[in-house]
């Protein structure tokens, strides 16, 4: 499906007021979307008892990628259009019904060898890794911070916006905007509209400041 946005919720939301209200802007969407949940404390608590029990980055990665989609569970109940979906037929599918799918990653990414298998990779990636399997996508990131003007994706990756493999899987074409607590009193009518909520980030390296600002 043409003109998709893929929303990335992250998981620290989980914790935040605006959690319901950010669900009920992306069921106002006029435009195919499909959500990418993160891992949040779900998948903290898989990297804290990695070091006290030792298990490998291979359990490690699959583990995450299933806590993943508890959170992913989670938002599902908090919505009335929400409904999960694991692969790209069924997130159109889904679409086609009226629905907002909430992307399950396990079934795609486990068997994507170009995916490594270490915590450099988290769903910020697996939202730009899904992005560049639907041409003409575009790519919203939901984060607890707003981002200055002139932020690019390389400052945000210096700074730890993004993870740092998230470059690497954002295809060229893939447009992506950030959105922060001070973009939610829009975002319903954005979505309405067909817009992105947020502010565009560029590949040009712009954001200089902005690293400053972080560390």
């Amino acid at each position: 499906m043409k003109d998709m946005l893929i929303v990335k919720f992250g998981g620290s939301s989980i914790a935040s007021p605006d959690l319901r209200k950010w669900v009920q802007s992306i069921e106002r969407s006029t435009r195919p979307l499909v959500v990418v949940p993160g891992g949040g404390p779900f998948a903290n608590t898989v990297r804290q008892f990695q070091t006290r029990i030792g298990y490998d980055a291979d359990a490690a990665h699959r583990m995450a990628i299933l806590a993943i989609e508890q959170f992913g569970h989670a938002l599902v109940s908090l919505g009335e259009k929400l409904v999960a979906a694991s692969t790209i037929e069924a997130i159109e599918a889904a679409q086609g019904r009226g629905q907002v799918p909430v992307w399950m990653p396990a079934k795609l990414v486990l068997r994507a060898e170009e995916i490594e298998h270490t915590w450099s990779v988290t769903s910020d990636s697996l939202a730009a890794w899904l992005a560049s399997r639907i041409p003409g996508s575009t790519l919203c990131l939901i984060k607890q911070i707003d981002l200055p003007a002139g932020s690019s994706i390389q400052a945000i990756s210096a700074a730890g916006v993004v993870d740092s493999a998230f470059a690497a899987l954002l295809h060229p074409s893939t447009r992506v905007f950030v959105a922060g607590p001070s973009d939610l009193p829009l975002a319903a009518r954005r979505l309405a509209e067909g817009v992105a909520p947020g502010r565009e980030i560029g590949s040009e390296a712009r954001g200089a400041s902005f690293v400053e600002a972080a560390q």
